[in-house]
C-alpha cells in the first residue's frame, strides 16, 4: 500500500500542519500613512510567538493602535513620532527620502503604505545606500541592494533581538516546540533514509537509491519525488 509522502499529508491542511495563529498577538505593520507628524507612545514591549523579535504596542496621538517590531533600546513611555519632519532618532517612522543616507533602518514597505515587507527578522537592519529622484537604493542585510520608491516608509534603528541564533537549543524538544510554534518542518529526514512504504527512495540498508531519481510530469503524486521532469541528466558536457 505505502504511505503519503510528508508534502501530500502537509497538503491536506489538517489541523496539524496549520500554523497556530490564533496564539499569535496580531499582525506588525506601520500606521496609517499621513503628511502631518503624529507622536505615540510605547504602551507595552510583547513577546509572540509567532515572530523572532520582540513586539511594540504603539498608541498614536490619532487614535490608532498597531503593533510593530521593536528596535533596539527602546523602553515603556518612550514617545515616538511618525511624519516627513520628524528628528531620524530609534522607533520614529519616517519616508526614505528623508532619512539621511547610512542611517539604521527596518520594516521597509516594498509599496508606499503596505505597512512594512523588508528586513522584519530579530537583529535585522539595512541603510540607504544612494538617493535618487526615482529610487532609494537600499542595501539589505543579505548585502543585496533594491531600490524603493522615495515615498515608501521604514522605522530608524535595528531590530531587536539580535544574537538570539546564538544560543544553542541543546535539546531535540526544545527544538520541537521552537518550530511547532510557527509551523515549520522539522526534523528535514532525506527520502533514502525512509521506509520504503513511506517513500520511493526509501528502504534497503545503505544510501542507494535503487531507482532513477527521475519523475515524468505525468506520474501519481505518490511518486513525483526527486527531479521532476528534467529537461537533461548527467554531467554537461562542453
Amino acid at each position: 500500500m505505502g504511505k503519503n509522502l510528508i508534502q501530500q499529508r502537509r497538503g491536506r491542511g489538517t489541523s496539524r500542519f496549520r500554523a497556530p495563529d490564533f496564539n499569535w498577538k496580531g499582525e506588525t505593520k506601520l500606521p496609517r500613512t499621513t503628511n502631518e507628524t503624529v507622536e505615540g507612545e510605547v504602551m507595552g514591549i510583547i513577546h509572540c510567538a509567532g515572530h523572532s523579535a520582540p513586539l511594540l504596542e504603539v498608541k498614536y496621538a490619532n487614535g490608532e493602535k498597531v503593533l510593530i517590531g521593536a528596535p533596539e533600546g527602546i523602553f515603556i513611555g518612550q514617545k515616538l513620532q511618525m511624519g516627513n519632519a520628524v528628528e531620524a532618532k530609534e522607533g520614529n517612522i519616517l519616508t526614505l527620502q528623508n532619512i539621511p543616507e547610512g542611517t539604521p533602518i527596518y520594516n521597509i514597505e516594498g509599496q508606499p503604505g503596505d505597512g512594512g515587507k523588508f528586513v522584519r527578522t530579530s537583529g535585522g537592519f539595512a541603510r540607504i545606500i544612494t538617493k535618487m529622484d526615482d529610487g532609494i537604493v537600499v542595501e539589505l542585510p543579505s548585502s543585496k541592494r533594491k531600490t524603493f520608491l522615495p515615498a515608501c516608509r521604514a522605522i530608524i534603528g535595528t531590530v531587536a533581538g539580535g544574537g538570539r541564533t546564538e544560543k544553542p537549543f541543546l535539546k531535540a524538544g526544545k527544538k520541537h516546540f521552537k518550530m511547532k510554534a510557527k509551523n515549520k518542518y522539522w526534523p528535514i529526514v532525506s527520502g533514502i533514509s525512509m521506509n520504503a512504504v513511506t517513500h520511493p527512495f526509501g528502504g534497503k540498508g545503505s544510501h542507494t537509491k535503487g531507482r532513477p531519481t527521475q519523475s515524468a510530469r505525468n506520474d501519481p503524486p505518490g511518486r513525483k519525488v526527486g527531479k521532476i521532469a528534467p529537461s537533461r541528466t548527467g554531467r554537461k558536457k562542453r
